[in-house]
């Protein structure tokens, strides 16, 4: 007789040989001896960076030139502007809220204005504007500068500073006489 003939005329048998095969087997896994181990690291805190800035003429004019004339001479003002956070951040400059006088003739396109990068700051030691290493950020018109101007990338307490140079255009003719033009500069940066 085959074994497979003997297991089917005996199934009890059969069974209660199969179920003692398993309670051993899960006996020999179920009551196994692992060694274990935990380790832990509490009191993990987590914080936000910053980025935010210092502007050493916030709400104020960096320059108001007057008595322009066309062709004269050449008015400056300069700003610093400081990453005082604690990320690094890229900076830029738009000019926004610009008003003419007199819009058949605007002044803000007859004005020469040219936006200097003079230099990172060295300690509490303001670079020098007008000597070699300047770099121009912007030269075009007050009125040009439709679009914000990339100023770089400033690390966490890096400070800046820039000078503004203003000229009324030798094309300017008597129509520009007495007008006047403002203009707002902002500064902006992302992480």
């Amino acid at each position: 007789m085959s074994r497979v003939s003997l297991l089917i005329k005996r199934p009890k048998r059969t069974l209660a040989a199969l179920t003692a095969v398993l309670a051993a087997v899960g006996v020999a896994v179920g009551s196994g001896a692992d060694f274990t181990a935990t380790s832990a690291n509490p009191s993990n805190t987590f914080a936000s960076g910053t980025l935010t800035m210092d502007n050493s003429k916030d709400s104020a004019a960096i320059f108001t030139p007057t008595n322009m004339r066309p062709g004269g001479p050449t008015q400056t003002g300069t700003v610093d502007i400081k990453n005082t956070g604690s990320l690094a951040g890229t900076f830029s400059l738009s000019r926004t809220n610009l008003t003419n006088s007199d819009t058949v003739n605007p002044l803000a396109a007859k004005i020469n204005l040219v936006v200097t990068d003079c230099g990172l700051y060295v300690g509490a030691t303001a670079p020098t504007c007008g000597d070699g290493d300047d770099v121009a950020k912007y030269t075009g018109t007050l009125a040009g500068m439709s679009s914000s101007v990339a100023l770089g990338s400033y690390a966490a307490t890096d400070k800046r500073r820039y000078e503004f140079a203003a000229t009324l255009d030798s094309s300017a003719d008597d129509n520009y006489q007495g007008d006047n033009a403002s203009a707002r500069f902002q500064w902006d940066a992302v992480q």
